[in-house]
């Protein structure tokens, strides 16, 4: 086998941004020679985007694509070059990979297995390509192969598994592609960000390369492409079981070109991140994504001074300091399109200035604390800082009801009914300044208060997107702790002395929000036991009382809880803002669960659970 320079190309594509992503691929092809590489392999779906759901059903679609390929040519005669797009063919669209060679397109591989779990529903789209079989196309004037195919270059037989082809065990196009004995397996891929989940393919990509005795090369797209999903770039190269090659995951850069030469011998090899240090960067890149796409001016926040508006602060100040430490600070400016300007003295806080705006909306039940806790942070992050109070404006709803009613409304007889009104007065208040500032409103909720609707509607869910929704509150108040030490936030101090609630009523109810619900180390359990793994009432109950942490009549009742409230608040969490998919698993009824609006409330599984 001949010496051969391949590289691995990760862009942050938009789906219908064609000369964008046309210019990426373009950008990357010349880094990609500047570094004199032969064969240059980008990301499935890479010319369109791989979020451009509902567009890969219409035809004109598919055919920009090619006309975007036969475009891409000229710039093929003197490298080879694998690039992802949609085919279709007879009224079915299909996920391909072409390879284009000398200016012409030498081929076209197809993907034979659809990943339909999770974030996923490409048979929607996508129709999956008969394993073995192969037929030819009209590409540009010309016939192409087309299908499951291997190529050659300098005496290296090479082919493609593309993403979840390689996710199929026995039946992985991999077995094949090693029958015909092939040195080199391509897997282009579009595999969202979840913490961990690196690990998950250092696995794959190492074991792969033993198993079907090749070189295995991984190529990932990156950031947020269309609003909810991540990507985080992950290029890999392993050779006899070893990691060769690793970058550096979810930068800021649009376009990253990483090269290897095909011997076995370690290359450059990046360490894998900490969950903690992940979630940092993905939701930092997520939302510089979100705001640059968007057109947006800024953020807007409603800062409470606890635990998830404060995390959700943090991740804006961090999105500024990493894009300044990747891009430079005009580099940072120029990518978001903003007019903004810089203080040469505290450059990161100037630019958090324009960019973050908070609120304190207090109440008569609000503490000092809360409030102290969120102009400290505030202060500290650089982020502008406003404060009123909405008393007035719930007393004007509260007497209108009052009079309407012909009775007074206590806390003894109308307790949620007072605790929400007070939530869903400072929405529109909050709505206001965003509109006014052309900014997007940043919503707090936490996907724990998803499962059990322990959040208002119209009220802290207002937002234009909601980047915490997608993680567990437990870990929102571990991550808390870690960052005011390793991000070196000490504006967070105050916010980790305080026990989180929601304030809503008076305080000398001493209302918290794990009396309210039930201790959050728990909620996190039957989550994933009930949700991720999708276990019944009396399967959750048998997996958690072997670890006798609770009274086993005590546990029933939590049990009971969770599955009660999960079942009542699914239209909740059907009106959630869109939300960023961070953890293994995440309970958005329109990427990962799905579950009926209306339904029986598992009231037979739960009254099973008390014969047990």
């Amino acid at each position: 086998m001949d010496a051969l320079k391949i590289a691995g190309a990760t862009l942050n594509q938009t789906p219908l941004d064609w000369k964008g992503n046309f210019d990426r691929i373009v950008f990357a092809i010349q880094q990609a020679r500047i570094q004199q590489v032969e064969l240059l392999c980008f990301p499935e779906l890479t010319l369109t985007g791989y979020g451009a759901e509902d567009l890969f059903l219409s035809p004109w679609f598919a055919e920009k694509a090619k006309l975007q390929l036969e475009q891409l040519l000229p710039y093929s005669h003197d490298i080879t070059l694998a690039v992802g797009l949609p085919i279709r063919l007879e009224n079915k669209v299909y996920n391909t990979m072409a390879i284009l060679e000398n200016g012409a397109v030498k081929g076209i591989v197809a993907k034979q297995f659809m990943a339909i779990d999770g974030v996923h529903y490409e048979f929607r789209w996508f129709t999956p390509w008969p394993a073995s079989q192969q037929i030819t196309i009209e590409i540009n004037g010309r016939q192409v192969p087309f299908g499951d195919l291997t190529f050659h270059l300098k005496g290296v037989h090479y082919g493609f598994e593309i993403c979840e082809d390689a996710w199929r065990g026995n039946d992985r196009p991999a077995y094949r592609l090693c029958e015909r004995q092939v040195d080199l397996i391509f897997n282009p891929s579009a595999s969202h960000f979840a913490m961990n989940k690196t690990l998950e393919r250092k696995e794959l990509v190492s074991k792969s390369s033993s198993l079907f005795n090749c070189y295995y090369f991984y190529v990932n797209l990156l950031g947020n492409e269309a609003g909810r999903m991540i990507f985080d770039g992950e290029i890999l190269l392993a050779k006899d079981g070893e990691v060769l090659g690793r970058n550096q995951l979810l930068s800021f850069e649009s376009v990253q070109v990483c090269s290897f030469s095909l011997e076995n011998k370690p290359q450059h090899i990046a360490p894998i991140q900490s969950k903690e240090w992940e979630f940092v960067q993905a939701s930092s890149l997520a939302l510089f994504d979100y705001l640059r796409k968007s057109k947006a001016k800024g953020f807007v926040l409603s800062l409470s001074g606890g635990a998830d508006s404060s995390t959700i602060a943090v991740l804006v100040a961090e999105m500024v300091r990493r894009g300044i430490q990747e891009l430079a600070v005009d580099g940072f400016i120029s990518k978001l399109g903003l007019p903004l300007t810089v203080s040469k003295e505290a450059p990161e806080k100037s630019l958090v200035n324009q960019l973050l705006t908070t609120a304190y909306q207090g109440t008569k039940n609000s503490s000092e604390a809360t409030y102290n806790s969120a102009k400290v942070l505030a202060e500290s992050l650089g982020a502008t800082f406003m404060s009123w109070t909405i008393d007035e404006e719930v007393q004007g709803y509260t007497q209108k009801i009052e009079a309407a009613l012909g009775r007074a409304l206590t806390w003894e007889q109308d307790d949620i009914s007072l605790q929400n009104i007070q939530s869903r007065t400072r929405s529109p208040i909050i709505w206001l300044v965003a509109n006014l500032k052309n900014a997007l409103l940043l919503s707090t909720s936490n996907r724990s208060e998803g499962d059990v609707g322990y959040a208002t509607m119209d009220g802290d869910t207002s937002g234009s997107i909601s980047p915490i929704a997608g993680v567990d509150k437990d870990f929102v108040m571990h991550w808390l702790q870690w960052a005011e030490k390793n991000l070196d936030r000490p504006g967070l101090r105050e916010v980790n002395a305080l026990t989180p609630t929601a304030e809503l009523r008076p305080q000398e109810r001493s209302q918290t929000d794990e009396k309210d619900l039930m201790p959050y180390s728990l909620l996190v359990e039957i989550e994933r036991l009930a949700i991720r793994d999708r276990r019944s009432p009396l399967e959750v109950f048998d997996q958690l009382r072997k670890k006798n942490e609770f009274a086993e009549a005590e546990l029933k009742e939590y049990i009971k809880k969770f599955f009660r409230l999960w079942s009542r608040n699914q239209w909740k969490r059907e009106r959630l803002a869109p939300s960023f998919h961070l953890d293994d698993f995440n309970v958005d009824p329109k990427t990962w669960c799905r579950f009926p609006i209306l339904s029986g409330g598992f009231e037979e599984e739960l009254n099973q659970l008390d014969q047990n």
